[in-house]
């Protein structure tokens, strides 16, 4: 729906984040923390893939159907990166936790902004 040329905050945000969850993530299997390492990489570099393909999307509905499963697996992200933050023996995520609340609130608003076009 949108150009591929233009600069897209969500799509630079996500990808951003992805590439810092690869990392924390490689930090987490480090110390042995397998399960929670596994279930973050894959929410957490989920959400700019939904992204990106919602920018492919067909339709507006379609668009923000995409953009709806990106905020949840935003949400599921914000949820593993909780516990990260509240266990012992994790490495610090507070920027995360930032950058996922950040992305939460801009999805918000372009799916609330998209529903209220008429066009």
């Amino acid at each position: 729906m949108q150009g591929n040329k233009e600069k897209n905050l969500i799509v630079e945000l996500t990808f951003d984040f992805a590439l810092k969850i690869i990392k924390y993530t490689e930090l987490l299997e480090k110390g042995k923390k397998f399960v929670l390492a596994t279930q973050l990489l894959k929410s957490g570099t989920s959400v700019g893939a939904n992204v990106r393909e919602a920018q492919n999307a067909e339709s507006k509905p379609d668009f923000i159907h995409k953009m709806k499963i990106a905020a949840k697996e935003a949400d599921e992200t914000e949820y593993w990166l909780l516990l990260c933050d509240k266990s012992d023996d994790y490495p610090d995520c507070k920027e995360l936790l930032d950058d996922c609340s950040l992305i939460i609130r801009v999805l918000s608003k372009i799916i609330a902004s998209s529903k209220n076009k008429t066009h």
